[in-house]
């Protein structure tokens, strides 16, 4: 039996992906109007967590509660990984015994060990090279407020991190152009010039300039707070304030993975202002990870 991973945004095929962003808009629908749909009865799903988690932890137990399935979270105090067991082990037992895994860790190389040797659908719920679910949650925010986003202009203003990276990704599988703004010696691992539909530049204000969406996250991710105080005087030009706000189109929305750091890669103002869609995000981690359960599982 072939198993479906998702690794990142690029494992799913552009119309496969389509149909699963407007899938998540209708389960949305669906749980609006109470309506009951339980496609996961006795199916188990494992999150195996060695990084802390709000919106995906939340989200994927939420999913699958409301699909009729089960959860068991693991920690590494929970699981022989803490004590050394290699990854290929745990896998190999844990995908015996359950239906479908997520796993949120550090080292993206380790997630690949695992999912070699699952024999069920291992899903990337973080990496230090990429978030592909909540890009899922994104894209989907973006397709409910304004309709389609290819031939769109994207923004992302900050750290050429695990998020950028899933832009990256995203601007190939949804086609649209996407402008980065980084510091200078911030590039992101994944960028390439190839398409032409990518540009990397020091400049937020040319990266946003009639961009209709526009992206950021915190300065220093999970594993980089040690270089926090040093990241705000490097990324200091690049917060996402109304003035730059002003650049982008004037229907422009803005988005943020959470959790934010006021006052720093974006101000209170646009938080809280009209073009501001966070929220909405943040709930659709909820919808698109369960319509990518059901793809992966039904």
């Amino acid at each position: 039996m072939n198993i479906k991973h998702f690794i990142t945004l690029l494992d799913i095929e552009k119309n496969d992906l389509k149909n699963l962003i407007s899938r998540a808009i209708e389960l949305k629908n669906m749980v609006k109007k109470n309506i009951v749909y339980t496609p996961l009865q006795n199916k188990t799903l494992a999150l195996v967590f060695d990084k802390s988690s709000t919106r995906t932890r939340v989200s994927f137990e939420v999913g699958m509660t409301h699909f009729g399935g089960n959860t068991l979270f693991l920690s590494p105090r929970d699981t022989q990984l803490g004590r050394g067991e290699p990854i290929e082990d745990t896998a190999r037992v844990i995908s015996s015994m359950v239906d479908c895994i997520v796993i949120r860790t550090h080292k993206h190389e380790d997630l690949l060990k695992f999912s070699s040797v699952s024999k069920v659908p291992v899903i990337n719920g973080l990496t230090e090279l990429v978030h592909p679910c909540q890009l899922l949650a994104d894209m989907m925010t973006y397709q409910e407020l304004k309709g389609e986003i290819k031939g769109k202009k994207v923004a992302w203003v900050g750290d050429a991190n695990n998020m950028c990276n899933s832009y990256i990704n995203a601007s190939k599988q949804f086609e649209f152009d996407l402008s980065i703004a980084t510091p200078k010696n911030f590039t992101p691992s994944l960028f390439e010039n190839t398409d032409g539909n990518i540009s990397l530049t020091n400049d937020p204000k040319i990266a946003v300039k009639n961009a209709d969406l526009v992206v950021t996250d915190v300065w220093a991710s999970m594993g980089d707070e040690d270089k926090e105080e040093e990241r705000k005087k490097i990324f200091k030009t690049l917060q996402v304030n109304k003035d730059l706000m002003s650049l982008a189109n004037t229907d422009a929305i803005f988005m943020h993975c959470l959790p934010a750091h006021r006052g720093e890669e974006v101000t209170e103002e646009v938080l809280n202002s009209s073009a501001s869609v966070i929220w909405q995000e943040a709930e659709n981690r909820l919808h698109a990870q369960k319509a990518l359960l059901e793809y992966l599982l039904v």
